[in-house]
């Protein structure tokens, strides 16, 4: 009888471990290359993404699942063991609700690990908004998700990411190795230039296309960041080049600034 009932205990066990296992799967996590579009449409109704705030957790953290299923990402390419389903950031970033901008809660790096979470046909994908880099300054400019307005979120200065369509863009780099070292100022008033003020520079990217200028700044300009800013709008104006990409440019004696090209 107590060889039963034992027998009985191992196969409750067992049954549960099997269904506490199907309730999560993790993911690997594929690295963006290039510029993509992750505007998906859901082949049926059931294949949906979900935000769930973590019960007790402080500061707040978040779990994400894949109808119903939570979704963990596995966060060594090398050790299948190292993974994570808790987030510190998510938010969905196109209307469809099917891809999803995440960050890690991590510590254990200069700043926790970002992804896409995306449907893909019946199942999802992640991707990871990461690229190597060497800069004597990243700890300083490697700062994660940052909302840039209604235009999208830029990562650790190296992604920038859109706003309601989902679209995903490598920022280019001045120097291939190292991310922008420099603070992200503002946008152009097509929300498609993004200016970083790198050193005594401005140094400008236009992400879609990857065209970029550098405009060296004149004249005596502050050291503090509200100061360069007011100095620029005082001093720099968006101009439209042949191919009608907005750069910021030193005006000349006649032209009129209007204001509403830094809202």
């Amino acid at each position: 009888m107590k060889l039963f009932l034992y027998a009985l205990t191992l196969i409750t066990l067992s049954v549960g471990c099997n269904k506490k296992e199907e309730q999560t799967k993790t993911y690997l996590p594929r690295i963006l290359t290039k510029n993509e579009g992750f505007n998906r449409y859901p082949e049926q109704k059931s294949d949906s993404l979900t935000i769930y705030n973590v019960v007790n957790s402080s500061p707040q953290q978040f779990s994400v699942k894949f109808r119903d299923t939570t979704v963990s990402i596995q966060t060594d390419p090398s050790d299948k063991n190292k993974s994570s389903d808790k987030f510190t950031s998510a938010q969905f970033i196109n209307t469809q609700k099917t891809c999803l901008l995440v960050q890690l809660a991590d510590s254990t790096g200069l700043v926790a690990p970002s992804y896409l979470i995306s449907l893909k046909g019946k199942g999802l994908e992640v991707v990871s908004l990461y690229r190597a880099s060497n800069g004597s300054q990243d700890q300083k400019f490697t700062t994660g998700i940052n909302r840039v307005g209604a235009a999208g979120y830029l990562v650790d200065n190296d992604f920038f990411i859109t706003n309601v369509n989902a679209k995903a863009y490598l920022i280019k780099r001045q120097n291939a190795s190292e991310r922008i070292q420099g603070q992200f100022l503002l946008m152009s008033p097509d929300r498609q230039t993004a200016v970083f003020l790198v050193q005594k520079s401005l140094y400008q990217v236009h992400y879609p296309s990857a065209e970029v200028s550098t405009e060296v700044l004149k004249g005596d300009v502050p050291q503090d960041i509200p100061g360069v800013y007011a100095w620029i709008q005082n001093n720099y104006s968006f101009q439209k080049n042949k191919k009608s990409i907005s750069f910021l440019k030193y005006n000349d004696d006649d032209r009129i600034v209007d204001i509403k090209e830094f809202k």
